[in-house]
């Protein structure tokens, strides 16, 4: 934290070997791995394991009854190519995981998820999720009215997802 307010570039380093080397603003939004996109951010990316599919000119992200669709500026150049049929990961910050019935009313790829924990952090509520038995985190407007044992709708800023290699952990698409 005091790196991200204070620095103009910061090394991030994993076993004594650099990861990647950036300003703030860009190791949150265009981290290069698994381990930085981790390491920066609180609380810390949520990564979801999932197949890659493709059915026309769409991409999906497959994870247990879900299909998420991949926006096609993510897929530019054919870099998911390699990946259709093969599961990778996918990222997305708790801040973009939203509850807020604006942002459901114009999404429309919505997820069911199950709340186990609520966090009142003042200005925001973390919320602790289960979706389709994986957990998740979102960090939410405080106007939400979600309870623990409540079952939800929530939806991904789509624009803000990150895709990564399973094998190698490194970035495919920011």
């Amino acid at each position: 934290t005091e790196a991200m307010t204070m620095g103009t570039r910061i090394v991030v380093m994993k076993d004594g070997f650099i990861q990647q080397v950036d300003t703030p603003q860009h190791l949150y939004d265009l981290p290069c791995n698994m381990f930085v996109a981790g390491f920066i951010g609180s609380p810390q990316m949520n990564f979801i394991n999932a197949t890659l599919a493709k059915e026309g000119t769409t991409y999906t992200l497959n994870f247990d009854k879900y299909k998420v669709p991949v926006p096609a500026e993510k897929a530019q150049g054919g870099k998911l190519d390699a990946y259709v049929g093969k599961e990778v990961v996918f990222g997305i910050r708790p801040e973009h995981v939203h509850d807020e019935p604006d942002f459901l009313a114009k999404s429309d790829c919505h997820l069911d998820a199950n709340v186990d924990v609520t966090e009142l952090m003042g200005a925001e509520i973390y919320l602790y999720v289960n979706i389709g038995g994986v957990p998740v985190t979102a960090r939410v407007e405080p106007t939400s009215t979600a309870q623990p044992g409540d079952n939800i709708k929530v939806a991904f800023d789509l624009s803000k997802i990150h895709i990564f290699d399973k094998e190698t952990e490194q970035t495919i698409t920011n």
